[in-house]
């Protein structure tokens, strides 16, 4: 009879490569055809042994396979160099008509429970039976109806936070999921950053889903350093950078959620 596969030595067999592309499906909706969904042009996601890519949905086959064969042909970059061909699709993909592409792209994680996190911070988990008591102190970033569904265990949850007497001022919960995976997104207060508490509720919240979550990720843009120390503070592995065009108009919560600590 078959021995049962132990889930994490699955995902230990996968490249770098591979969980990149189950990140940008988690993020974007990546396809079988190479498609993105959403208000992304171009998504690409670049690890040492290679590189993948994949072009908007509302872009005509013809440009897209263009575009296709320039990142094929393309080297991988050393981390956080930009891709060479980016230009040249910027320039395929504008003439299609969304308008100027804004490039923007950062650090991905592969979160590999258990996460361990050494400070000593009291953190609040979606699973207490307190959670509820949370609904009348929404931060003033989250929309009163975002905040209702996220305490509420919809969209967002499973989710962890630090309080400061009746506040809450760090946040990580789940801005992008699937059956198979999901991303961290984490917020602290300004005021309250330096003291590891998006370290703690990243922590939490990989405890939280990695009974029934088999992949966790965590990403951040290029410039946010904090976020990146947060990574590397819980020992998270690097697997690589994504990359997107998308049109200047939109808002970086609206094309990946990436966490700002």
């Amino acid at each position: 009879m078959p021995t049962p596969q132990d889930p994490q030595t699955a995902v230990e067999r996968l490249t770098d490569l591979d969980l990149l592309r189950i990140e940008m499906g988690v993020l974007w909706g990546l396809d079988a055809q190479h498609r993105v969904g959403g208000p992304v042009e171009l998504a690409v996601g670049v690890a040492p042994a290679g590189i993948i890519a994949a072009v908007g949905q509302r872009i005509s086959d013809d440009v897209t396979n263009r575009v296709l064969e320039l990142v094929a042909d393309g080297v991988p970059p050393r981390p956080g160099a930009i891709p060479s061909f980016v230009d040249s699709c910027r320039e395929l993909l504008t003439a299609e008509g969304p308008g100027e592409l804004v490039l923007s792209g950062g650090p991905s994680y592969h979160v590999a429970p258990p996460v361990h996190f050494a400070g000593q911070v009291s953190v609040l988990r979606s699973d207490s039976a307190h959670a509820d008591q949370l609904l009348n102190r929404r931060p003033d970033n989250w929309e009163p109806d975002e905040w209702i569904e996220l305490i509420g265990g919809g969209t967002g949850a499973p989710w962890a936070m630090v309080l400061d007497r009746d506040r809450v001022v760090s946040i990580c919960h789940t801005p992008a999921r699937t059956a198979a995976a999901a991303e961290a997104g984490t917020w602290t207060a300004p005021e309250f950053r330096k003291r590891g508490y998006a370290a703690a509720t990243t922590a939490a919240w990989a405890d939280l889903l990695s009974p029934y979550c088999p992949h966790l990720f965590y990403s951040t843009s290029a410039d946010n350093h904090s976020s990146q120390h947060v990574a590397g503070r819980l020992e998270l592995r690097p697997i690589g950078w994504t990359w997107k065009l998308t049109a200047p108009k939109l808002t970086r919560t609206e094309t990946q959620p990436t966490p700002t600590v």
